[in-house]
């Protein structure tokens, strides 16, 4: 019962949380100078009182208090509204761009999961020093190279001189960087909390009786890890929001970063809003789940 409270409340938090950025950010966005009446007259030739009815028409000229009610009334409803400059409803450019997204971000936990978890298992049941190497050198990778940085390196050297890969629509290089960027977060953790493990008296045991190498890995070791994996994965999982996002503008993939670009750009306000809740809800979904899952199979947090 207490735990279902405790869950409950998160879960609560979780969604006042949500909303708090959505409302941050709509108010935010209407900071910036502009809005996408002006980014249309520096394109044409609108006079002043066109200008003003197409605000008017739009909405633009009412208070920002005015246009969140209205427009957190519509979105209650599951109608985030239509794009001020491309006229298309917005739910359905959110559903056209978020499929590359969740694949790209999907892919790239794939790549980081499989490198942190092989690494680490490799080097605790091998003793290899040169696979403890790498998982050191997995680990600094991730902390002293930022993925924007080596994305562009990437374009240069393997796009643009050696022509290898295309400069822009390819997820390989993208799924690459961010894969041991995200292993890199999670390899060094999982070696220490494995190593750990190893020296159980009864993983000992298990060597003694002969049980193979991967029985022991996969029945001894992961088990004891997975607390500490399920934490890592969580941050990972909110890193790759951010991730997935810069990348996507930098090798332009079609998905909700650089939907959001394009949106900010133009003033776009109502794709802006949607996209941030999209981000924000997943954000805060990502970690609810983590939170919930990581105090189900360690009792230990719920005291």
């Amino acid at each position: 019962m207490k735990q279902s409270i405790d869950i409950g409340l998160r879960l609560v938090k979780a969604l006042g949380q949500a909303l708090g950025i959505v409302v941050l950010v709509f108010f935010l966005s209407r900071i910036v100078p502009g809005d996408t009446v002006d980014m249309l007259a520096a394109q044409g030739d609108l006079t002043e009182s066109q200008q003003q009815a197409m605000r008017h028409s739009l909405g633009l000229d009412r208070s920002a208090v005015q246009q969140f009610v209205s427009w957190a009334a519509a979105a209650a409803h599951g109608d985030f509204g239509e794009s001020l400059r491309f006229k298309r409803p917005v739910a359905d450019m959110l559903a056209t761009a978020l499929p590359t997204t969740l694949v790209f971000a999907g892919l790239s936990f794939l790549v980081g999961v499989g490198l942190a978890f092989g690494l680490a298992v490799g080097a605790v049941m091998t003793q290899s020093r040169a696979i403890t190497a790498l998982v050191d050198a997995v680990n600094v990778w991730s902390i002293a190279l930022p993925t924007f940085c080596v994305g562009v390196v990437g374009i240069l050297v393997l796009s643009v001189w050696l022509g290898w890969l295309p400069v822009l629509g390819g997820m390989l290089l993208p799924v690459l960087i961010i894969g041991i960027d995200s292993a890199g977060q999670m390899v060094k953790p999982l070696h220490e909390e494995l190593r750990e493990a190893a020296t159980s008296a009864h993983v000992r045991t298990a060597r003694a009786k002969g049980v193979s190498a991967l029985r022991v890995a996969l029945v001894h070791l992961l088990p004891a890890a997975l607390p500490v994996a399920l934490a890592l994965s969580g941050l990972v999982l909110a890193g790759l929001v951010a991730g997935t996002l810069t990348m996507e503008v930098l090798f332009g993939l079609p998905g909700i970063g650089s939907l959001t670009l394009s949106a900010i750009h133009g003033r776009d306000y109502p794709v802006i809003q949607a996209a941030i809740v999209v981000i924000a809800v997943a954000l805060v979904a990502i970690n609810s789940v983590i939170d919930i899952l990581h105090r189900l199979i360690d009792p230990r947090l719920a005291t």
